[in-house]
């Protein structure tokens, strides 16, 4: 079920208009679409518990972006509690994890799959954030639009260092033993992710 097209239009223009502001190189609605029809290849696959949670910790995940703020995800969250109350508030949607799952990108590189032991759905939490680094075993091309977006979104940064800490971060990913917290993620993701991730980590200089 596609429910971006089911959303109250003024639902779907303003969340929309969200993401073109301010205006991304990477964080913009095409990345909203992309995790889409990750969500739609698990729904095929495995399935989801909470679909509607998830699909709209999806929509709004990114939907206040600026990277030189550090509570992105946190208004998104709130964006989204605001936004679910405002124009669907007699759907059922438990609007605290969507709140709960969009907080949990604020930590994506730090967590790993036990952390999930206590959730009430650890695989959709897995499969969500996993949906969300998807694009790092993209092929060469698209993963590469996405670091250039990337930088590009952080041009007000000195590109020195820019560069010295998007190569830490990266190296930090490499390091880690999961890449991908969801087993099925892992086992088709991961070897193409540290394909991209080393030759990127290599031309950070």
């Amino acid at each position: 079920m596609n429910m971006l097209a089911t959303l109250p239009a003024p639902m779907r223009e303003a969340l929309q208009c969200a993401y073109a502001t301010p205006p991304r190189a990477y964080h913009n609605f095409g990345h909203v679409e992309t995790l889409l029809r990750h969500f739609n290849e698990v729904a095929a696959r495995e399935g989801w518990s909470q679909p509607r949670e998830v699909q709209l910790a999806i929509l709004y995940h990114d939907a206040i972006y600026d990277a030189r703020a550090g509570d992105n995800e946190a208004r998104s969250a709130g964006l989204a509690v605001e936004s679910i109350a405002r124009w669907l508030p007699d759907a059922g949607v438990d609007a605290q994890r969507v709140a709960d799952l969009i907080l949990l990108t604020a930590r994506h590189g730090r967590l790993s799959p036990a952390d999930f032991v206590d959730d009430p759905h650890p695989d959709d939490a897995r499969r969500f954030l996993d949906c969300d680094m998807a694009i790092l075993a993209a092929d060469a091309a698209a993963f590469d639009a996405y670091d250039r977006g990337i930088a590009t979104e952080y041009r007000h940064v000195p590109r020195w260092l820019y560069a010295v800490n998007r190569r830490r971060f990266l190296k930090s990913l490499l390091a880690r033993p999961r890449i991908y917290l969801d087993d099925g993620f892992h086992a088709r993701l991961d070897a193409q992710a540290r394909h991209n991730l080393r030759r990127a980590v290599t031309t950070k200089r």
